[in-house]
């Protein structure tokens, strides 16, 4: 069975990249890396893995707490305007997005609460396991399997940290970067980066 297409059709541009993207995807490569895609391009069904906005810093200090906020990373004015100006432009665009998960990280909870109130899930496969705080293959793995048995009928947001896109798909996002992957056959396939306003 071919694999599911969920973007609007565009102009060439865009058609060229998602034909190249649904048929790397049938051969079960992860693709289209540098592919800018419009937020009005995104279908029932699709994936958004969004980075975390701006929290300046690597990592988390000593003493982190997971509950506690004041002990870790967060975000900066910059990083909660930029989580403002994400969902502000996924509602613009009017994007269907049924559900939004966020590791349990305060950084990751504050950008998924910021730009979709009252559509915010914990989901612990989505934490962080930079710096040895979790087991990257089991939470890699947890993680793709939720992906993957996203079935819609809106869009899923997950709000996570760059280590785990990374190893979800190869890409080392910025902050707030957010990437389309598509389910297919047990794979996901990476139909690019979302092409979003600056705050």
């Amino acid at each position: 069975m071919p694999p599911r297409c969920l973007l609007r059709p565009g102009f060439l541009g865009t058609m060229y990249r998602l034909f190249v993207a649904v048929l790397c995807s049938a051969c079960g490569v992860a693709i289209a890396h540098s592919a800018a895609l419009a937020l009005d391009q995104l279908l029932p069904g699709a994936i958004v893995l969004v980075r975390h906005a701006l929290a300046p810093g690597v990592g988390d200090p000593p003493g982190f707490t997971l509950n506690d906020c004041a002990s870790q990373r967060n975000l900066d004015t910059r990083g909660r305007e930029q989580a403002v100006a994400l969902g502000q432009a996924f509602r613009q665009a009017a994007v269907p997005v049924q559900r939004v998960e966020t590791s349990q990280w305060c950084r990751a909870r504050d950008t998924a609460t910021l730009a979709f109130p009252g559509l915010v899930h914990d989901n612990p496969d989505f934490n962080s396991f930079f710096a040895g705080r979790g087991s990257e293959p089991h939470s890699t793995q947890r993680a793709r399997d939720r992906l993957l048995a996203w079935r819609g009928p809106g869009v899923l947001v997950v709000i996570t940290h760059q280590v785990n896109i990374t190893a979800l798909t190869t890409i080392f996002p910025a902050s707030g970067e957010a990437i389309v992957v598509l389910p297919d056959q047990g794979r996901l396939a990476v139909l690019g980066r979302l092409d979003l306003p600056e705050p």
